[in-house]
């Protein structure tokens, strides 16, 4: 399965029209993204809690880290620098935090609210290597953007 994403844009715009609340926001996207695709084995975000700290936010899959550094992991990177990661090994990834040891590839893209505000990370993870596309990275970055009020 691939993910439609003009449909998934079109789904969560329906779901979440009107909603501002971040943490409802997050757990609606991290469900009806989840699902969207089979390569996706752990979808969920990360929360800026305090400087420098990310903490575990709505998520599906498995258990994930309950807390990361910013200095640290492929999270930690996209909020720090605010770039997305597209990461297509992730042992080859310096400072790569294994929450599951079953991850090859991992995608994680910083979610930017208003006024310029880091909110956090949408993190993806695959158990197949190299299993994201710049396109994965480009559609999921505009659905973000429109639901936490940058787009």
């Amino acid at each position: 399965m691939t993910v439609d994403y003009a449909e998934l844009a079109r789904t969560l715009r329906s779901l979440t029209h009107g909603e501002t609340d971040e943490v409802a926001l997050m757990a609606t996207l991290a469900c009806e993204i989840h699902h969207a695709d089979d390569r996706f084995d752990w979808t969920g975000f990360y929360r800026v809690t305090e400087p420098d700290t990310l903490k575990i936010g709505p998520y599906q899959g498995g258990h994930g880290c309950l807390v990361i550094p910013l200095s640290r992991g492929v999270c930690g990177a996209a909020a720090r620098t605010r770039e997305t990661q597209l990461v297509p090994d992730v042992d080859a990834f310096p400072g790569h935090i294994a929450c599951a040891s079953s991850t090859r590839s991992e995608l994680v893209i910083p979610v930017i609210g208003a006024a310029d505000r880091l909110i956090g990370v949408l993190d993806i993870d695959s158990n197949q290597p190299d299993a994201f596309t710049q396109e994965d990275a480009d559609r999921l970055r505009e659905i973000l953007d429109e639901c936490f009020g940058r787009g």
